[in-house]
């Protein structure tokens, strides 16, 4: 499985011709990923028939959010589910780094019928096997993006091995943030990795403004 993040309508159509299985859609993209606006989850969801996931993350100053940050979420969600789009990509942390379950509960109550990935706030958790336990108790979640924790992500193939086995196959540990062509070889056979999430590696100079370069993803996709 092959998941590739798009900023555009351009974007999306290109992710789709080369052979992507889904799109995370967001703004921002350097800034690591920002909700992005409503005209454009529904052109972009209009335009392909790939699942589309999208980001709801109202600022990048952290992962922990605000009572009003919440209520910013919850619209956008509840406009996210009038566009057609498969899910939504979440990640809400404590002040002692721990998962905001209480949050995380809030905003399920307007996110029916939509797919949830909790992304890399994931890997600033200080015990990801324990985060592993509580999304699992989540039927709404279901994946967790990931490199295994902080530091560089093929250090980390170890924990990334122990996360896939937990899950069971019961929720997907998505592999992204240092995926390389040099690495995913390694990251497959140290950790049984079969789903893989990619951004600047699909782009133009590998750059966060660069364009969808087909090769580039289709070459990765042949990898996995």
């Amino acid at each position: 499985m092959l998941e590739v993040i798009g900023v555009t309508v351009e974007d999306c159509i290109a992710i789709e011709k080369a052979g992507a299985d889904r799109i995370e859609l967001v703004s921002a993209l350097s800034e690591g990923g920002l909700t992005p606006s409503i005209g454009l989850i529904e052109q972009c969801v209009g335009a392909v028939s790939i699942p589309v996931r999208v980001m709801i993350r109202p600022h990048s100053k952290s992962f922990c959010y605000s009572a009003y940050d919440l209520e910013v979420m919850k619209d956008d969600i509840q406009a996210v589910r009038t566009t057609g789009a498969k899910g939504i990509v979440v990640g809400l942390l404590n002040a002692d780094g721990k998962i905001a379950t209480k949050s995380l509960e809030k905003l399920f109550q307007v996110s029916n019928g939509l797919e949830i990935t909790f992304h890399r706030a994931f890997d600033e958790l200080t015990d990801l096997e324990e985060g592993l336990h509580i999304l699992r108790q989540y039927p709404q979640i279901k994946t967790i993006l990931t490199s295994g924790g902080k530091g560089k992500l093929e250090d980390n193939s170890d924990c990334l091995k122990r996360l896939i086995e937990k899950a069971d196959n019961k929720m997907e540990i998505l592999v992204g943030g240092g995926v390389t062509m040099e690495n995913v070889d390694a990251l497959k056979k140290e950790t049984n990795a079969n789903a893989f999430h990619i951004g600047r590696l699909a782009r133009d100079n590998f750059h966060t403004n660069g364009s969808i370069v087909l090769s580039q993803i289709q070459a990765f996709k042949n990898k996995l």
